[in-house]
Formats: C-alpha cells, structure tokens, sequence
C-alpha cells in the first residue's frame, strides 16, 4: 500500500509506514524582528534594523505587532531588500491596536524573491501621534529556496 501527502509518499511494510525516497518539501521559516526595545517609544527612520537572508527564499507572508498600541495616528512600516521595498501597501498597525491583523489597508508584497545574503531593512515611516507604540516586532514567512 502507498500513501501520498503533501508531495511525500509513504509505502507499508507490514509494522509500519516508511517514507519513500523524494524531494524534500517545502520548509517555511517564520523570521521574527525585534525593531525596538519593550520600553522605549517608537521613532521614526530608515534602517532601525538590518539582517542578511541566511538563504535564498520567497516572502509569502508579512506582519507586525507591537506591546503597547499607537494612537492618534497608525503606525506604517516599510520592509526593504538591499534598499529596495518589497512592499506595495506598507505594513500597519492602526491607532488603538496591536497588530497588523486587523490594519485598514492590508500589506501587500510586490517583491518576493529574496536573495540568499540580501540586506533586509525595516523602516519605521509613522508613529502615533499621541501615543508612539512600543515594542515593534516584524514577521516575515520565507519559503526556503523557492
């Protein structure tokens, strides 16, 4: 008997199921950024922090989320490649709120090839206006390779 899932397939050998030789499958990361720290209000600029891709992969998802929520004002954030946004709609965190999840205007990627040691960038382009917001962190899903 063979049994197929997710592009593995899997043979009975009497006692149990082994997998057959394959491809290997997708492997999808989830990189966490921390763009600032837990206590200190949120400013804007370019290049609040920087990391280089440990490999080559494709950027299927993006968001963030903060500790304590902007007001007055979204707070909207930009995502580069070797300078380079890789975003259509800025990611956001609307006024009263704690994540992206819930923004208005969803991020939208337009560049999802990211290169294998490509500088990644994150801009902060707005804060609250009565309330910054603290505690950014960003989220990029990569698939391996892909």
């Amino acid at each position: 008997d063979l049994y197929t899932d997710s592009g593995r397939t899997w043979r009975w050998n009497g006692t149990g199921w082994a997998m057959l030789p394959g491809p290997p499958p997708d492997i999808d990361d989830w990189f966490v950024i921390a763009v600032s720290d837990e206590t200190t209000n949120l400013t804007t600029g370019t290049n609040k922090v920087y990391f280089r891709m440990p490999y080559a992969g494709t950027l299927l998802a993006v968001k963030a989320t903060v500790n304590t929520a902007p007001t007055g004002s979204t707070l909207i954030c930009d995502i580069n490649e070797d300078g380079t946004s890789v975003l259509g709609t800025k990611l956001s965190i609307d006024a009263s709120e704690k994540t992206s999840d819930t923004a208005a205007s969803a991020a939208t990627i337009t560049d999802s090839a990211l290169a294998n040691d490509a500088e990644i960038t994150i801009d902060i382009d707005q804060v609250g206006s009565t309330v910054a917001g603290l505690g950014l962190k960003v989220y990029l899903k990569v698939r391996r390779g892909s």
